[in-house]
């Protein structure tokens, strides 16, 4: 089982991308992109071997879906620090990928090649492809917001804020594109665009706090400190839409979206 070897594969990437934490604090540029994206291209290499032995997107279990978030975690890094030269958002990044890891070595799910008709739609792997990378933006951006409420020294917040507006705006972007995606999925699938089930429900209730976000920057944008613990708050949120929400009573039985558990 393809599984079983991907101890390697993790333990590879995760030292690359450590060294291009390293680097980055070195001022080693060149290093910190090469190592970083070196352990991406190895890490990415798995997930499409295991989509291949498969024989379908590796998408459907919890398990394969922190796949992607760990992947999509230091890509966010990288990209932050390419365009604003943080050197700390690649040792984060490398962090709270590896936690991701751990959990999928410590607690392996069971991975078939079945795959339920609901999941077979061709909209079924793009639209968590662009929710994974969202949720990764959107966890940078609140990693700014906690460093900017608990540990910035100074008045001067202006990068930072800019960071950290950007990393949500464009978040919340692909946080759309997925929601859009998923109806045209729901319209194929079940017959209907939206249900109003748990899962949709917490989406929508995710997707509506990050817009209070953006519309309170709109509006009171000097005013930052709300705007961060909006952020924090919406995060939260999101944790239930993503995962939490399987652990809820109402969505035992009922919700469309517990094939995630099998």
């Amino acid at each position: 089982m393809i599984w079983s070897y991907f101890i390697i594969f993790a333990l590879v990437s995760v030292v690359l991308w450590a060294t291009g934490a390293w680097a980055a604090w070195r001022n080693r540029r060149a290093l910190a992109f090469a190592t970083t994206g070196f352990g991406l291209a190895i890490f990415f290499a798995y997930i499409l071997i295991m989509w291949i032995t498969l024989e379908r997107p590796p998408l459907r279990t919890m398990g394969e879906t922190r796949l992607w978030y760990s992947f999509f975690l230091p890509l966010a890094g990288v990209i932050v620090y390419s365009r604003w030269q943080y050197k700390w958002i690649l040792s984060f990044s490398t962090l709270l990928a590896t936690v991701f890891v751990c959990v999928n070595l410590f607690k392996p799910e069971i991975h078939s090649k079945t795959l339920m008709p609901a999941l077979q739609s061709p909209w079924f792997a793009p639209h968590v492809i662009v929710y994974m990378m969202a949720y990764a933006l959107l966890g940078a951006a609140v990693v700014m917001s906690v460093y900017l409420l608990f540990f910035k020294k100074g008045n001067d917040t202006t990068k930072e804020m800019e960071i950290t507006d950007n990393l949500t705006y464009v978040g919340l972007s692909f946080m759309t594109l997925g929601m859009l995606m998923g109806a045209l999925w729901a319209k194929e699938a079940w017959g209907h665009y939206w249900s109003w089930d748990p899962k949709e429900t917490w989406a929508a209730i995710t997707w509506l706090s990050y817009l209070v976000y953006v519309h309170y920057r709109q509006y009171r944008s000097r005013d930052i400190r709300p705007a961060l613990w909006v952020l924090i708050i919406a995060f939260c949120l999101l944790q239930m839409c993503w995962w939490g929400i399987n652990y809820l009573p109402s969505a035992q039985g009922v919700s469309v979206h517990t094939y995630n558990l099998s």
